[in-house]
């Protein structure tokens, strides 16, 4: 018999049929869930170890609570010094834009800013000390010419005598040297908060040239913590946001100067007195946001009404006039790059701004507020309308 070509046997594969995979009920992955946190305390099985940890958690919490409280001047510093490089970038971009590098845009403006903030304090200060002098002591002389006049007969025989006693105890407290002392905290401390309101006012320059200098380099640092498929909506937003506050901030110092050249002109025509200070506080008044100029409005016109009565009606009238004008003429044109925001959350960022950190809390809140606005209407609700 013949040994044949050796043949290979055949391989026959046979599906196994694969388990059924177990589907873990919903419950079951809730409780698990639910449990996780209990085994992680459960784990630390020693209840001082989690007495320590909380508490030293605690301490850290306050420690640096009391940091940031002690902190609180350098940090407001720091965030003027911010908002003055942002106020001031708008005018260098322009410069930049017409062919001027960016140092030599820097040098120019802060030079011209320089020369303003000089001619004020050699000319202005001076003569606004001068005028606020001659108004306190001029205050007991005001009210005896008031209390003559026909219109506070008319307030006396409508109101009652309580009106001739509140008079009264104002120009008691006026004619008080004490009290005017009490008031501005002794010729000390008036002197300390003039050093300190000085040297403030340099550190807030400088951080501010810096801050300018350095202004896109941060926008870049801020746009790489994005991730980088991102980094394109992150850099416009970025840009929105600092064109925007920019914008804010110098439309509230075109506003409110507005408003101190309208007080100034309408002192001056009507004869009333004391009109560069009165312009001056129509300037730092009119800067907080929605309610200054009616603020100002009621106060001037109550300063006006013990000098003049007809010439306070003049005044009120004309300035009303002036705040409508300003209203739907002047603010549209001058805050046509800043971020709308609602008027609920105006005043609201205006009460928290002014509690947390006084005028230029009020100031600076608007445009915080905008960039929130801004960041929820362009990551928080596009995420929102995916989710199906």
């Amino acid at each position: 018999m013949t040994d044949g070509p050796a043949v290979a046997p055949a391989i026959v594969s046979v599906p196994i049929p694969a388990e059924p995979a177990t589907a873990v009920p919903s419950a079951d992955l809730d409780e698990t869930a639910a449990g996780r946190p209990r085994q992680i305390w459960a784990n630390l099985g020693n209840p001082f170890a989690v007495g320590l940890t909380l508490t030293l958690g605690g301490l850290v919490a306050i420690a640096l609570g009391v940091a940031f409280m002690n902190l609180s001047t350098i940090v407001m510093y720091i965030g003027l010094g911010l908002f003055v490089a942002l106020a001031l970038n708008p005018a260098v971009n322009m410069l930049g834009r017409r062919g001027m590098s960016r140092p030599l845009s820097i040098v120019l403006i802060y030079g011209l800013f320089a020369i303003i903030v000089g001619l004020g304090m050699w000319f202005i200060v001076p003569r606004l000390f001068n005028d606020l002098s001659t108004f306190v002591s001029s205050i007991p002389t005001l009210i005896t010419n008031f209390e003559a006049s026909d219109t506070y007969a008319w307030i006396e025989s409508t109101f009652g005598d309580q009106v001739s006693a509140m008079l009264d105890q104002v120009e008691t407290f006026f004619t008080n040297p004490a009290n005017l002392a009490a008031i501005a905290g002794g010729a000390l401390k008036v002197g300390v908060g003039i050093a300190t309101a000085i040297s403030g006012g340099i550190i807030v320059i400088v951080l501010s040239l810096y801050f300018l200098a350095s202004l896109p380099a941060m926008k870049e640092s801020f746009t790489q913590f994005a991730p980088a498929r991102s980094r394109g909506t992150a850099r416009s937003m970025i840009n929105e946001i600092t064109d925007s506050i920019g914008g804010y901030l110098v439309g509230m110092v075109i506003l409110a100067s507005c408003n101190a050249v309208v007080a100034f002109l309408l002192h001056l025509v009507l004869q009333l007195p004391h009109p560069g200070l009165m312009a001056f506080a129509a300037f730092c008044i009119t800067l907080i946001p929605l309610i200054g100029s009616v603020c100002y409005w009621i106060f001037a016109t109550v300063i006006a009404l013990f000098t003049n009565p007809v010439a306070a009606l003049i005044f009120a009238i004309a300035y009303l006039i002036y705040m409508q004008l300003e209203a739907y003429v002047l603010t549209p044109r001058v805050m046509n790059k800043a971020v709308s925001v609602p008027g609920a959350l105006v005043v609201i960022g205006a009460m928290v701004g002014g509690t947390l950190m006084g005028l230029l809390g009020a100031l600076v809140a608007i445009p915080i507020t905008a960039s929130i606005l801004l960041i929820i209407k362009r990551v928080f609700i596009p995420k929102q309308d995916a989710k199906v």
